[in-house]
């Protein structure tokens, strides 16, 4: 289905051309007339499936400026709340529309300023509250209430802080709720807030028919880093994600990144909102090959053209294994996902093979250059930025790992991805 098969405003129709939309998604193409119709809509679906154009388009079609909020999104951090702001904008240019972002991490006093005149507000459950508190937010317009990406707010623990605000937007409106599982606590959110909801479920995962997943088994350890310098230079031809367990590792991987050429930026939880911004737009505008990101902060990332996931800390869980390994392979395209083992990753390795859905196979050990590693480079603000103007040609893991052997651990894990 097209999206000028859809009634919609001119305006609206005119910035779809101008960003390049044709053909409608399924989640879109599902979730969009539902939406239209008024519906109560449930969405599981993943991020880059391009569900925040499924909401947001409708959303956009329903209102009119000028009558004050009429739309409050929540999302679980500020980048998606940033890209999902940006999806409005676009999308609204036309119809002037006013779209703020309300998160935590800068001043508030632009906020407060801002909120009175918008028109869409999307803001993280935090900072939310606080202008509730405040009383410095206003809901009684408000017809559309987002929940986007639901599981991830409920486990990073919003759920009390999500009731509360669910609680403080009229009953008479329009709910819309997207996550990537349905869990209990989602199916009671679903079942006391929501009216008579339409389940769309469209799972666009990677196509495991391009995507390759592989494991190095790494010994001696302090070998990872130099095996991860080795796959960036001779065998990663795109844009990559470098997953580290902590804020501290993903710092000192970045540096030392840079110490051997390749451009590098990092993004994590313990930086502020400028500095994150500016890692993301340097990798989209490809002036960094790599991204160096912990999970917290690469939640609901929409990133185009990732070639390679590298797990450098292995996750604790089958579900954060996939959840990063679904930023490649994506729209016809191939992709790599590849872990580098070391003795203490074992433990999380079995966790994540414990789902019967996962694949991934032994890979032979390359001849490689040996690099130092170095876990004294001292903090500074230039870790954040985009990397040195190079060409992309010690221990990695995170210390206070638990540490376990592959007890009866296969070469070859024959197993597809969920």
């Amino acid at each position: 289905m097209r999206f000028d098969q859809l009634n919609l405003k001119d305006k609206l129709l005119e910035s779809i051309k101008r960003l390049g939309f044709e053909e409608l998604t399924p989640i879109q193409e599902r979730c969009i007339p539902a939406i239209l119709e008024g519906r109560d809509v449930v969405g599981q679906a993943e991020t880059g499936s391009g569900k925040t154009v499924a909401f947001a388009l409708p959303v956009v079609q329903k209102i009119a400026p000028g009558k004050g909020p009429q739309v409050l999104a929540l999302a679980p951090t500020r980048e998606l709340c940033i890209q999902i702001t940006d999806v409005f904008k676009d999308l609204g240019s036309g119809l002037g529309l006013k779209v703020i972002s309300v998160y935590g991490g800068v001043g508030i006093e632009g906020q407060i300023r801002d909120i009175p005149s918008a028109d869409i507000i999307v803001g993280t459950p935090g900072r939310i509250l606080d202008h509730l508190g405040r009383k410095t937010i206003s809901f009684s317009n408000v017809r559309h209430l987002i929940l986007d990406e639901t599981d991830r707010m409920l486990d990073m623990g919003f759920i009390d802080d999500v009731e509360r605000i669910i609680n403080s937007v009229p009953k008479d409106r329009q709910t819309l709720m997207f996550s990537a599982t349905i869990s209990y606590d989602i199916k009671d959110i679903m079942n006391r807030y929501l009216k008579d909801p339409e389940m769309i479920t469209t799972r666009t995962h990677v196509d495991t028919s391009k995507l390759k997943q592989v494991y190095y088994d790494i010994y001696p350890h302090n070998e990872k880093f130099s095996l991860l310098v080795h796959l960036l230079k001779h065998t990663t031809p795109g844009l990559a994600i470098v997953f580290c367990a902590t804020r501290h590792e993903a710092e000192i991987v970045v540096k030392n990144l840079r110490k051997q050429g390749i451009d590098a930026s990092a993004i994590h939880g313990g930086m502020s909102q400028h500095l994150r911004t500016r890692s993301l737009q340097a990798l989209k505008e490809n002036k960094v090959d790599v991204l160096v990101a912990t999970d917290v902060a690469a939640r609901g990332l929409d990133i185009k053209n990732i070639t390679h996931i590298y797990n450098y800390d292995v996750p604790k869980t089958a579900k954060e294994y996939i959840h990063r390994i679904g930023r490649t392979a994506r729209a016809g395209k191939s992709g790599d996902a590849v872990t580098l083992l070391v003795k203490r990753d074992h433990d999380n390795f079995r966790r994540v093979l414990s789902d019967p859905k996962i694949d991934v196979d032994k890979e032979n050990m390359p001849h490689f250059k040996k690099i130092p590693f170095d876990r004294c480079v001292g903090r500074d603000r230039k870790s954040h930025r985009g990397g040195y103007k190079g060409r992309r040609g010690g221990s990695g893991p995170n210390d206070r790992r638990r540490s376990g052997g592959p007890r009866g651990r296969r070469s070859s894990h024959s197993r597809s991805r969920r």
